[in-house]
């Protein structure tokens, strides 16, 4: 029989006794964790969010409750009214915070059983389990300890956001759920007006108009944890719904919300994992990440550094570099010090696979062996294009040197992806260890070649570099922007930007990104409208917050620090969503099906 709390009022959460309780008579409440039987006196280990306990049934101290310990099972719901003592000196537990004490109990109340469970929640049990499983049974999995663990350090990273927030003068502001739909580089997810038939709002990709509209209305300094949608393929480290820590600020420019930002990490890491941050944060320009490691987010952990070799092999007589640079490309290397005879000819044909995936045709290699460079391609090299790829590669006995040939985007793309998997594969850096940079002022502007057309690298509301907006009608791609990104060991965890606050301005990039005056009109015309009432210049910053808590937990994915998160088909296979509804619902809402099977 189900039982209730009626007269019982928990007294201490299940981390909270000590021997300083030992005679006090407590009431507990939680679940049961595991049940042992030894010889006749029943232990339970009672947990609840914030610990376990030891509670005792004995025979001779209490008959009736024992009897009634018997039909205990894990995972039940128990209130318990008992006495605290201290454990005897052989069954001390000094890796739990209660371990010092027991509870003998003098009444027992089961508030709830439990089914068997479809999986074990005791993680002791070192059991695998399929993650379609744990999400199908959700409400189980979040009871284990690490799962629990990672949501309590959500809520706190959050409440240090949003004390340091509020203390550095920000307003917590909400903007819409509903809005309209505006082209922001995914889908969106559309919502049907029952009211108005045939009309969609859609769920916002990020709060960016209402922000900027908000520092147009005078409030300063803006912030908002807020939920954001987007209808696209998903990865690991992607959701149809996350959440970002937003903001926007008047009267700044990208230094003073790098400093900003710079503080908030230092005490979201101080007071989480008591890890002191070096301030500032290393500031890195675009084109020398790019240069350097090939991608916009690099692993600065990785001591590794990508060499740009074009100009050795312009007219070499390998044709496969020299055509390669004669075409515009270029060719980058990648040296590991002493690696030559620890990497396999099939552990570099698996780095060819790899690349491969990248874009790669393949991957050229030399071994600087004692006596001689070891490789297929080093007959076609001169002496002259050796000794000056030795020069600047600083090449020595035993290194191994990776190439890699093709169009810009391309090389950096896979030499870059090349760095960050061989750093991780060969152990080259501390994995514990965290490495924060802004990578700063990314051009404006990229050519999209299939469309003919330019596409903006981080948005259409993005600044243009003041001493290059002269650029802007004949030398769109060698325009900079006021853009950052804080990267995190090789994650992007935020990005952000000074916005255009010039109507004139904010045409020209629109003319410029191929959107017509009518198609702007239609989609922005109230932001270009506030921006002729005195808008102030303003920028600001949205932080992934499921990626930052998935980053300070050690998980592997986001979906190991959200509650109730979404497959990677964008499925909840607890609730069944997405489902069918109700044909009286579609046809309220004057909708029709059409599905292709």
């Amino acid at each position: 029989m189900i039982e209730n709390i009626k007269g019982m009022k928990r007294t201490h959460y299940l981390d909270e006794l000590n021997a300083s309780n030992i005679g006090e008579e407590v009431v507990l409440m939680g679940w049961v964790r595991r049940r042992r039987d030894h010889g006749g006196v029943i232990f339970i280990d009672l947990r609840d969010i914030k610990g376990l306990t030891q509670v005792v049934f004995n025979p001779e101290h209490n008959p009736e409750t024992h009897a009634k310990g018997h039909q205990l099972r894990n995972e039940y719901v128990i209130a318990v009214r008992g006495i605290v003592r201290p454990r005897p000196d052989e069954s001390l537990n000094k890796n739990l915070k209660t371990g010092e004490i027991e509870i003998f109990v003098e009444e027992l109340r089961i508030l709830n059983p439990s089914k068997p469970l479809p999986f074990m929640i005791d993680e002791d049990d070192n059991i695998e389990i399929s993650e379609n499983l744990r999400l199908k049974y959700r409400y189980l999995d979040l009871r284990k300890e690490s799962m629990q663990k990672k949501m309590i350090m959500r809520s706190n990273v959050a409440r240090i956001m949003r004390d340091y927030l509020h203390s550095s003068g920000f307003l917590e502001i909400e903007t819409p759920f509903l809005t309209k739909s505006t082209p922001e580089g995914a889908r969106d997810y559309l919502v049907p007006s029952r009211v108005n038939p045939g009309s969609f709002y859609a769920l916002p990709q990020s709060p960016q108009l209402f922000k900027q509209l908000l520092m147009v209305s005078g409030y300063d300094r803006y912030f908002q944890i807020v939920k954001c949608f987007r209808d696209e393929d998903l990865r690991a480290d992607r959701q149809p719904e996350f959440t970002q820590i937003d903001m926007e600020l008047s009267f700044v420019e990208p230094e003073e919300i790098m400093e900003i930002m710079d503080d908030m990490m230092s005490r979201i890491f101080k007071e989480t994992l008591d890890i002191d941050i070096t301030l500032p944060i290393k500031r890195l320009h675009y084109d020398e990440a790019m240069a350097k490691y090939g991608l916009d987010a690099p692993d600065l952990r990785i001591p590794l550094e990508l060499v740009e070799v074009s100009d050795i092999f312009a007219s070499s007589g390998f044709k496969v570099f020299s055509s390669v640079v004669k075409n515009g490309g270029m060719i980058k290397t990648l040296k590991l010090e002493g690696a030559a005879a620890k990497l396999s000819r099939k552990y570099i044909d698996d780095l060819t696979d790899f690349v491969r995936i990248y874009g790669a045709k393949g991957l050229a290699w030399i071994k600087i062996n004692k006596d001689s460079w070891q490789s297929p391609i080093v007959k076609f090299f001169s002496d002259d294009e050796k000794a000056k790829l030795s020069e600047r590669v600083g090449l020595k006995e035993g290194d191994i040197i990776f190439f890699g040939a093709a169009d810009t985007n391309t090389v950096n793309e896979y030499m870059g992806r090349l760095r960050a998997h061989i750093g991780k594969k060969l152990e080259l850096f501390d994995e514990s260890e965290y490495n924060f940079v802004w990578v700063t002022d990314f051009p404006l502007m990229s050519y999209n070649a299939d469309e003919k057309r330019y596409d903006s690298v981080h948005h259409p509301f993005t600044a243009p570099c003041d001493e290059d907006i002269e650029k802007l009608g004949s030398e769109v791609e060698q325009v900079y922007s006021k853009s950052y990104d804080l990267v995190l060991n090789g994650s992007e965890i935020g990005g952000g930007s000074i916005r255009i606050h010039s109507k004139q301005l904010q045409d020209k990039i629109f003319e410029l990104l191929n959107i017509g005056e009518e198609e702007a009109r239609e989609k922005f015309g109230f932001l270009l409208d506030a921006l002729e009432y005195g808008a102030p210049p303003h920028g600001g910053i949205a932080l992934g917050f499921d990626r930052l808590v998935m980053l300070l937990s050690g998980a592997d994915s986001i979906r190991d620090v959200i509650a109730f998160p979404k497959t990677q088909k964008a499925a909840c296979v607890m609730t069944s969503a997405p489902d069918k509804v109700d044909t009286k619902q579609l046809r309220e809402l004057a909708i029709k099906l059409n599905v292709i099977e």
